[in-house]
């Protein structure tokens, strides 16, 4: 089966940076979509920023100049770097995918980290 395990997360002070990685594992054939999303106590979750195999990057507008999605096709590994970090960044940040797997449940699949945590304070 396939997972995906994030690290990274921690607490930050206002103006400083994380980087989160997120690495998927199993019976992969390819992934095309790997992303970020978040979620704040009592809102809904969020896209953060996505990335396609090809290197093409999307960012929700509340991110855009701060943080910057790449990815290692190699590791099948998504990062984010967040830059000039603000207290309202703070959520659990959850890893996604869409994987399309070999063998006997050939097929794409949305996959999600368990989430890590991201606090924005001083």
């Amino acid at each position: 089966q396939v997972q995906l395990v994030e690290s990274g997360g921690g607490l930050v002070q206002p103006g400083g940076s994380l980087r989160l990685s997120c690495a998927a594992s199993g019976n992969i054939y390819s992934i095309p979509t790997m992303g970020w999303y978040r979620q704040a106590p009592g809102k809904e979750r969020e896209l953060v920023a996505r990335i396609t195999t090809t290197g093409s990057p999307n960012y929700a507008d509340f991110v855009k100049g701060r943080f910057t999605i790449s990815r290692d096709n190699a590791k099948n590994t998504v990062y984010l770097q967040m830059n000039s970090l603000k207290p309202e960044d703070t959520a659990v940040y959850y890893c996604n995918a869409e994987v399309v797997v070999f063998g006997p449940a050939y097929g794409a699949y949305e996959i999600w980290g368990q989430g890590t945590q991201v606090t924005v304070s001083s």
